[in-house]
């Protein structure tokens, strides 16, 4: 036993140091670097210091670099529940629609004109209503599984959403509305405040509490409905509670950082090589894992190029790849 959880502890210090190395790498690198010396004078001196290096280190990368761990960490965890209620390791957070609910909230909220505060508003109930009409579709559907109907319903209220983002895109002003619709489409943290933050890290705090406590009965999902309900699980009420945490942190992560694809379905993939499927190990290394290759990603997207990179094009780009690899090696494996 004490081997067992030396080397469990093992592999989070190894999760950790990748995090670090993109948290120091976060703020140093970008169009304005910094040295790493600058950085510790910067974070030394604190936020009222008057010096360009403490502007950029406390007003611009922190607030960009505490979103992308929020988010980061916040579509891992949810990609993480939804594999295990799911029974399926293809699901991602965007499964039951709230990244297309989202999308159609913002897109909605740019062609009429609201600031910036209204449009990560009204994503944010955008992606719960979506997630509210597919299980209200499933509900009525009781003569099938429950997961399949979840995932069938998803997919058609997904594309329905979908169908009113283009349809949002189509009507939206080419010169004005139509670039910014379609740049907070492809997600990025260039916009993100710190205000922001104090907003949506309590949203995202409020779905990872019921997964932390309830981390032990997550695993019994996967086994088939009538074996957990025979072991004193109420399968149900567990997914229902599942999906509701799930799709809070989701919704709040898309929210503020646009349709950030592929950390959902990658990141769980990735940790669960590394600590295994148990719930209780998998939950805490996909929130690290999660967050330090979003912070990554940005760090990225903001110095590869002249111009910043969509984000969303990044975590693809990046994530794609990494799915394939994973995939052939866990078939090898098997």
């Amino acid at each position: 036993m004490n081997l067992v959880r030396h080397s469990v502890g093992m592999r989070f210090a190894i999760l950790s140091a990748p995090l670090v190395a993109a948290l120091l790498a976060a703020f140093a690198f970008g169009p304005y670097p910094l040295s790493p010396q600058q950085v510790l004078a910067a974070v030394w001196a604190g936020p009222a210091a008057d010096s360009d290096a403490a502007t950029v280190v406390w007003q611009l990368r922190l607030p960009r670099i505490a979103a992308g761990l929020l988010v980061g960490a916040a579509l891992s965890a949810a990609g993480a529940a939804y594999q295990g209620m799911f029974r399926n390791p293809l699901v991602s957070p965007d499964i039951l629609g709230v990244s297309a609910g989202a999308g159609l909230g913002a897109a909605l909220a740019i062609y009429l004109g609201l600031p910036l505060a209204a449009v990560q508003a009204i994503a944010f109930v955008g992606g719960l209503l979506a997630v509210a009409a597919v299980v209200f579709v499933a509900g009525r559907v009781r003569r099938h599984d429950p997961v399949l109907v979840l995932v069938l319903a998803g997919v058609a209220v997904g594309t329905l959403f979908s169908a009113g983002i283009s349809l949002v895109k189509v009507l939206a002003d080419p010169t004005v509305q139509l670039p910014a619709i379609t740049f907070w489409l492809l997600g990025g943290l260039n916009a993100v405040a710190a205000g922001d933050l104090w907003v949506a890290a309590p949203l995202v705090v409020a779905g990872l509490v019921p997964m932390l406590l309830l981390r032990w009965r997550v695993n019994l999902l996967s086994l088939s409905d009538e074996e957990a309900a025979a072991l004193g699980v109420n399968v149900a009420r567990l997914r229902g509670i599942l999906i509701v945490s799930a799709t809070l942190m989701t919704a709040a992560a898309v929210s503020i950082a646009g349709i950030v694809g592929w950390i959902g379905l990658v990141v769980p993939h990735a940790a669960r090589l590394l600590v295994g499927p148990e719930f209780s190990r998998l939950l805490p290394a996909s929130l690290l894992l999660g967050g330090g290759f979003l912070v990554a990603a940005d760090t990225l997207a903001r110095s590869a190029a002249a111009i910043e990179l969509p984000l969303g094009i990044l975590t693809a780009l990046v994530g794609a790849p990494v799915f394939l690899w994973l995939l052939a090696r866990t078939g090898r494996s098997g």
